[in-house]
Order: structure tokens, then sequence, then C-alpha cells
């Protein structure tokens, strides 16, 4: 085993396969993804301006909105300019350096974005639950600490399974069957032993994706109830009208995590992986700012109010 990885080459670039096994429907693709990119980025530049430059939506819920809007834009594009470079061409290299700070940077943001779905449905939770000690559980030091604990933790963790994958060998091949470096195709491609990574790999799907998902449904469990208990229809409609378009999100959003990630890495699936990565990274961030916009009169009336040729 010694004799043959001092044979073997270190590998110093991936070939990210991409969609290259769909000659025909290169082109199509290339089309749809650049159209959902330009829709994501716009929709969630707006967003930032409309909360960004009007001080009524100063307020925690628009604060949170702001953060994922942000997180969207590291999300998409972290992967997309290259996938649609790799879609123009026959043959998409990336650097072993480009590859990692790219695993580094959408985990960074696809973690972040799961730990702010709970905060966000804490806020929820506090407004319907606690009208009258919102102000103090929402408090601006809390929100921004809250903010603050998101994006510091999502870090942290991020560098230490980039690191771990760092240390990792990789002697060939060195196709990644992906459309953007991700965790188990790179360990498929390593030669040397991952079962420190799967073990922080197992300790990251508890957390992100079964311990945040239990505490967005216990959060909705008592916002469900408090709905329930309002004794005047119109109080029901507005109470559910505030929490439905980050519900949309959460539902749309851990549907595709779940599809991809929690399942072990020896049961790692490519065609099942892209269709899941097109749908957190390209479709959540494209329709993130839609349904938040689309539903609510007072980020409308923001960009009418920043863009006033949006008023016709």
């Amino acid at each position: 085993m010694l004799l043959i990885r001092a044979n073997q080459t270190p590998v110093t670039e991936f070939i990210l396969q991409g969609f290259s096994e769909h000659p025909e429907s290169q082109l199509l693709l290339f089309s749809c993804f650049f159209s959902l990119y330009s829709v994501a980025l716009t929709g969630n530049v707006l967003i930032i301006l409309a909360i960004t430059c009007n001080p009524a939506l100063h307020t925690p819920m628009y604060f949170l909105l702001l953060n994922l809007a942000t997180m969207d834009i590291i999300c998409t594009s972290s992967i997309m300019p290259k996938a649609l470079k790799g879609l123009m061409s026959e043959r998409n290299p990336i650097s072993y350096g480009g590859c990692m700070a790219q695993l580094y940077f959408l985990t960074w943001s696809a973690s972040s974005e799961l730990l702010l779905l709970t905060v966000m449905a804490y806020d929820r939770y506090a407004a319907i639950c606690h009208p009258l000690h919102y102000s103090s559980l929402m408090s601006t030091a809390v929100c921004g600490a809250l903010a603050a604990g998101v994006w510091g933790l999502c870090a942290v963790n991020t560098a230490i399974h980039t690191g771990l994958m760092t240390r990792l060998d990789f002697c060939g091949p060195n196709l990644i069957t992906h459309f953007f470096c991700e965790v188990p195709p790179l360990l498929l491609l390593s030669c040397s032993s991952t079962y420190v990574n799967s073990v922080m790999i197992v300790l990251a799907d508890a957390f992100y994706g079964i311990f945040n998902f239990l505490m967005t449904i216990v959060s909705y469990g008592f916002i469900i109830s408090s709905i329930l208990k309002m004794r005047t229809a119109e109080g029901k409609r507005k109470a559910f009208s505030t929490c439905s378009s980050h519900l949309l999100v959460v539902c749309m959003y851990y549907t595709a995590v779940f599809y991809a990630y929690i399942s072990p890495v020896s049961s790692y699936s490519a065609e099942k992986s892209k269709v899941a990565g097109v749908l957190y990274t390209m479709l959540s961030p494209t329709l993130n700012p839609l349904i938040y916009t689309l539903r609510n009169k007072e980020v409308k009336a923001a960009l009418r109010k920043l863009f006033p040729f949006l008023r016709n």
C-alpha cells in the first residue's frame, strides 16, 4: 500500500462532471440556470436594498430576512458562475484550492440558512405566542447576537469540515460526479481513510438537519396552537399571514436537504444529488425573494418607494 501511494501523483485539480452525460440538454440547461441565477441575484439584492433603505423595515423579522437574502447570494454565487462555464465547454476543471474554497462558501451559506430558518421560526413564535414580551425576547441586541451566532457557528463548523477535507489524500481519479464541489463525491475520490470525515458529517447532519428541523416543528406547533386559540377570524388570518411565507420556505428547503444529505455517504447517488443541488443552490435562492415579496405588502411598498417606476 505504501509503495502504491509513493508511485501515485497527488491531484492538483478536479474535473466537474456537471451535466456532460446529457450533451443534448446543455444549451437548455444553460438558459434555465442563467435565468434562475439572474432572478436570484436581482431578487435578493432588491430585498437587501428595500430593508436597508427603509427605516420601517428595521425590525427583527426583516433583519433576519436580510441575512437570509445575503446567504442566498453567497450560496448561489459560489457555484453558479463555474456551473454556467461548464455548460458552455466540453471540460470543466477546477483547481484543488478553488474546489476547497467553493466547498467552504457553499457549506457555510447552506448550513447558515438551515440555522437561520430555525431562528426565524423562533422569531415568529415570540411574535405570535408572546406578543407582549416580543420587544424584549427579540430586542436589537438579542437579534444581532442570534444572527452573529449563526454566521460564526457555521463558519467554525465549515472550517472544521473543510480542514478535514484538506487532510485527505487525492491520488486519482479526479472526476467529481457533480456540477460543484460537494463533500460526498469528494470523499469517494479520496485514497486515504475518510472515517473522521464521515463521523463529523453524521454529527453535522444530526444538528443541522434533524435537531434544527425538530426545533422548527416545535416552534410551529406552539404557533398553530396559539392561532387556533384566537377568537376572531381576522386575528387568525393576520397571525397566519406573518408566518406562512417562512413556513413555505422551510418546507421547500428541508425537502431538498433531506433528499440530498440525510443518507450515508456510501449510498451516494450522483443523479439524486444533482437534482437536490439544483433545488437548494438555484431554485430556493430564486423563489425565496419571490415568496417574501409577493406575499408581503410591506416589502412591496418599500420596493415601490425605492423604485417609483414599480408603482404602475
